[in-house]
């Protein structure tokens, strides 16, 4: 399957078009088409319903093995047809108002919808839904009756927290918004759900507060969304890249969770939440670059604690970021800065080692980014001692061996510690690539050069905008409003306003203006 755009995949690869097929009032044809076209698939269940005397079937229900209930199917709904069909049969075997009959009583199922061409046929077949076939009928009836094993609602391995709910979202679509359903009782919470993928036919499904989310936002979701063609959406990733602002910046521009009370909160001020079939991460819009540096939990501690932890989360970015480039800096161009009993004994563990700070820098950084990817790609049960064990390991025998100094050591342990504490992955990706850009232009420049350095990413992250929201608000343009939730966190008590990426905010400034 191709997961490229469908403007250059080969024309001969297309996946056939049935918009303009029209469902046959004939059963056995609309039988042999989905045969033919589904490849006479095992887990394909057709069955029929015909009567002696009869030459044609009057009716049959289709349903993917697997995907819907078949309990349900053979116990109600192909039950209620055969008695009402054969019942009206043989009290008057030339009536034709038997699909009628048999319509009045499957819908008592109450999720019954009916379609006329064979497009949506396919996908509502292919989603779960039994469709239900009969004589004389130029449509077809689907019986949402979708059942299949999916994960349980379990706690995130990916974002934990010590205050809070544990829930996180699964794989299936319609858990997920039952699970921020649960956290927002308002009829504003609106959905809507597109189908994206011409292969995959991926439900996507939009979620906002009406009322506060603003309609320019809302409009240019729904803008990006319908401008995707693509063979297949196999996870929310595929939809996070073709619809960011700045595809060639480092920096996501889209919010990634699996927190349903993090999406609540999000949509509570005014975003768009993004839910796609098959993956638990949902994606949020706009997005604002302190969103990655702000937890949950914030809210479930007293603002005191919670806003040392925000300043100590900020300083432990710097730290991830800059510290081994200053030490390169430091030790390679300004050395007086540092005190006389500091840089003799730096001097004296350095004697022996044959690399300048960079490469003793560069070879650390490395080796530590390969421990850390192999305990990820490694077994649970011993990715993580393979990777404690190794680092200890390599780096006392690196010292020892003279390759690399102790205080080397020690500088790249604290910056990789440091990094574990931006509670959203996708934000530490770019750290630790900048790190690298840092400590070549260090090694280049000293001093001057970070700052040069640091100065051009403000530059870059005060351009970045996500879904026309700056994404350096509030700091860059500066609202003073939402000041009160961003380094710090203010009391409840003393926060009545939604912040600026709601319509509340947008109408508020209208009005002064």
């Amino acid at each position: 399957m191709s997961r490229k755009n469908r403007s250059s995949s080969n024309d001969n690869n297309k996946m056939p078009e049935y918009a303009d097929i029209p469902i046959d009032p004939t059963v056995e044809l609309n039988l042999h088409r989905l045969k033919h076209d589904l490849g006479g698939s095992d887990d394909l269940i057709m069955r029929e319903i015909r009567y002696d005397g009869m030459r044609f079937a009057s009716a049959a229900v289709v349903y993917i093995d697997g995907l819907s209930n078949a309990m349900a199917i053979n116990q109600y709904i192909y039950d209620v047809l055969d008695y009402s069909l054969s019942h009206h049969h043989a009290e008057n075997p030339s009536s034709v108002d038997a699909a009628g009959l048999a319509k009045k009583l499957i819908s008592g199922m109450g999720a019954i919808s009916n379609v006329s061409e064979m497009a949506t046929l396919y996908k509502n077949l292919l989603s779960g839904q039994a469709i239900i076939l009969l004589a004389g009928q130029k449509i077809a009836y689907c019986a949402d009756i979708r059942e299949w094993k999916g994960r349980d609602v379990t706690e995130s391995t990916n974002q934990t927290s010590i205050r809070g709910p544990r829930e996180s979202f699964t794989e299936t679509l319609r858990t997920n918004t039952s699970l921020i359903r649960r956290k927002i009782k308002d009829p504003r919470l609106w959905l809507e759900t597109v189908t994206i993928g011409q292969v995959t036919k991926t439900d996507v499904t939009l979620m906002y507060l009406n009322g506060v989310v603003k309609p320019s936002v809302l409009q240019a979701v729904r803008s990006r969304l319908s401008k995707i063609e693509i063979d297949g959406i196999l996870d929310s990733g595929y939809i996070e890249e073709l619809i960011e602002d700045g595809r060639w910046s480092l920096f996501p521009t889209v919010f990634n969770t699996e927190l349903p009370d993090n999406v609540a909160g999000q949509l509570l001020e005014g975003r768009v939440a993004i839910l796609v079939e098959g993956t638990p991460n949902v994606l949020i819009v706009p997005t604002q670059l302190v969103a990655f540096f702000q937890s949950t939990e914030d809210y479930y501690q007293r603002t005191f604690y919670a806003s040392l932890l925000r300043i100590l989360r900020f300083g432990s970015v710097f730290i991830s970021l800059l510290f081994p480039s200053l030490y390169i800096a430091i030790t390679t161009f300004h050395r007086d800065m540092l005190p006389a009993s500091l840089l003799i004994s730096l001097a004296a563990q350095r004697e022996g080692v044959p690399f300048p700070a960079f490469i003793e820098a560069l070879i650390m950084e490395i080796t530590f980014e390969i421990l850390r990817e192999a305990g990820l790609r490694m077994p649970r049960a011993i990715g993580q001692a393979v990777s404690v064990v190794g680092t200890l390991v390599i780096g006392q025998a690196a010292v020892e061996a003279g390759i690399v100094s102790a205080a080397m050591v020690i500088v790249v342990s604290i910056t990789a510690i440091s990094t574990f504490t931006v509670p959203a992955y996708s934000m530490s990706i770019p750290i630790r690539i900048l790190r690298f850009v840092f400590m070549v232009v260090a090694a280049s420049f000293g001093l001057f050069g970070i700052i040069m350095g640091f100065f051009v990413l403000l530059l870059h992250l005060c351009a970045l905008r996500s879904f026309g929201e700056p994404f350096m608000a509030p700091l860059s343009p500066y609202k003073k409003t939402d000041m009160q939730d961003t380094l710090f966190r203010l009391p409840r008590w003393l926060v009545f306003k939604r912040p600026d990426t709601s319509l509340e905010a947008e109408t508020s400034r209208i009005r002064k203006s």
